[in-house]
């Protein structure tokens, strides 16, 4: 079985199941990585010339860590070295012409971007015509023409030979960092794992890929978390529920994420990176309680927004890709709500700040801009589908496959709107409007056994790129049901074949329960509920069917796909 869950994963042969499990590591020298080279001898230069560096990160967890690991480096290293993450509201994503003309009014000569920049190529143009020399650090998708810096570090870029591309702004910032404590005439106090918990975090949390070097760095990341070195992590895994000792993968992207990027999202990500650098125990409480305030706002503007956006969509939307506006939304949340509304509509969903205007405009209306982001399904790459639009009708995007940012000319948002509707009608298909939940094959309830969960937890940490295994097990008769949690939202099972009996949890599933018949096909995860002291296996729910429909007929024992319904 667990073969199976690897072949699944890609992992066809031993040399590939052998780098996984980290029996055969490739090399990940930080030299082999385009940029770094020329990066690291401009660095040391401004560091023994005493010129004022600033790091300018980015608002969300992968742009903060960023900037607290370069930040943390270039001090160790004796520079002098200021932070700069831009305001998402009033300045929005990446590099602007202003913050550089401030930057380089207050004496700096030097600045290093991390996780944002390399979609800046005008933006790093105003910079050199004013005497700044700039370094690119970032890991979004490049344009065809990259920025004309003194290095730009990306391994997405072409002719970049680093071996791995998958890399968060935290790892391509760490694999700079690593080259500079490498190249330290003499040892700094500081080593490459005082800056693991950060690599972890902004990796997890922007939902990179765990395979190859990722997973690598997330696992000896996840290390250094749980002996609770920050303080401030500490007093946010406190108010998160996610304390040193107990902190993986899927901790970071419920508990941890959301609320250092609660921060960026409603107020100023600074937040987050006094939370992250504090040694202060006293400040790192005060700090994440101020987190756990905006989080608790945000989740709150989140659901209202997409309540409203329900209303306006309606249940059976005609339209491939979905483009919603609201002029009351605040835009940190666009994200948000552009995630939750793909994954109840399971198509390209793309959420703006403001109103679509019909009609003719005036010269200054047509010059107005909205923002948003945009979530997209795997046979949609969302970047490379704003790449085929008219450049025009952008102020700027930039992004991956599955998510983006946007500024859109607001005279264009109708151009926008027929423009991805049209790519989408030429590659999705009706089923491919079907949400299905990918299993790793058929189990029964006797094959569940401590052994398994073992086997099972040696594929960790998993998440994006490499999910927690999803078994099948058909036919299975409810003895026990009931609604669970403050407000009835999830769903407890007990769940039988005659023979064996266990436990199920499903969260989030709690509406099912009046519904569901006597016996049941389930998708589930294998877990260990752990309940006054006593320890047991149960099944963690992620679909529950009537039986003989959510289990296909042809379901082979290699695996295949169970349509929701």
């Amino acid at each position: 079985m667990i073969l199976q869950v690897l072949y699944h994963r890609g992992l066809a042969d031993p040399d590939m199941v052998a780098e996984f499990y980290g029996k055969r590591v490739r090399p990940d020298d930080p030299f082999q990585m385009k940029g770094v080279a020329p990066a690291v001898e401009r660095i040391w230069d401004a560091i023994r010339r005493e010129e004022p560096i600033a790091v300018y990160g980015d608002f969300d967890a992968d742009g903060v860590t960023s900037t607290v690991l370069m930040m943390q480096t270039l001090t160790a290293l004796g520079a002098r070295v200021q932070y700069y993450i831009p305001h998402r509201v009033d300045e929005g994503y990446g590099l602007n012409t202003a913050a550089l003309d401030t930057l380089r009014a207050e004496g700096v000569r030097l600045i290093l971007t991390v996780d944002c920049g390399i979609r800046s190529a005008a933006e790093v143009a105003h910079g050199i015509a004013h005497d700044l020399d700039i370094i690119v650090s970032d890991h979004h998708t490049a344009d065809k023409v990259l920025p004309p810096a003194l290095a730009v570090i990306n391994p997405r870029q072409d002719e970049c030979p680093y071996p791995f591309d998958g890399l968060a702004g935290v790892g391509v910032a760490f694999k700079l960092a690593q080259a500079l404590l490498q190249t330290a005439e003499s040892p700094p106090d500081l080593v490459e794992e005082d800056l693991l918990d950060l690599v972890a975090l902004g990796t997890v949390a922007d939902m990179m890929p765990l395979r190859s070097e990722n997973r690598r760095l997330v696992r000896r990341g996840l290390e250094v978390l749980n002996r609770g070195r920050r303080p401030g992590l500490i007093a946010l895994g406190r108010v998160g529920g996610a304390l040193p000792g107990a902190i993986d993968a899927t901790a970071i992207g419920f508990r941890l994420a959301p609320r250092l990027n609660a921060a960026g999202r409603l107020g100023s990500a600074k937040l987050a990176y006094e939370l992250l650098s504090t040694q202060d125990e006293a400040e790192a409480t005060r700090l994440a309680q101020e987190l756990e305030a905006l989080n608790r706002e945000r989740q709150s503007l989140t659901e209202q927004a997409v309540v409203q956006a329900r209303k306006e969509i309606g249940a059976d939307p005609s339209e491939d890709v979905i483009l919603w506006t609201n002029g009351e939304l605040r835009p940190g949340i666009v994200g948000l709500v552009a995630s939750r509304l793909k994954d109840e509509y399971y198509r390209p969903v793309l959420v703006a700040v403001g109103e679509e205007e019909d009609g003719e405009e005036d010269d200054k209306e047509k010059n107005q801009a909205l923002r948003g982001s945009a979530r997209s399904v795997p046979k949609f790459p969302i970047t490379e589908a704003l790449d085929r639009c008219d450049p025009d009708w952008f102020v700027r995007y930039g992004g991956h496959a599955a998510a983006a940012g946007f500024t859109v000319k607001r005279h264009h948002l109708s151009h926008l709107r027929q423009r991805l509707n049209e790519l989408a009608a030429a590659v999705l298909t009706v089923e491919d409007r079907k949400p299905v939940l990918l299993v790793d094959g058929l189990l029964s309830l006797a094959e569940i056994d401590y052994a398994l969960l073992g086997k099972l937890r040696e594929l960790e940490p998993t998440g994006s790129g490499n999910p927690q295994p999803i078994f099948a097990i058909p036919d299975l008769l409810v003895r026990d049901k009931r609604k669970v949690g403050g407000d009835g939202g999830h769903l407890k099972l007990r769940l039988s074949d005659r023979w064996t009996t266990i436990d199920a949890i499903g969260f989030g599933l709690g509406g099912l329960s009046d519904a569901l018949p006597m016996r049941v096909d389930v998708a589930c995860c294998i877990d260990e509920n752990s309940w006054q002291g006593q320890k047991t296996l149960q099944l963690v729910l992620q679909d529950v069917q009537p039986a003989g429909r959510g289990v296909p007929a042809d379901l082979a024992s290699l695996g295949s796909t169970m349509r929701r319904t």
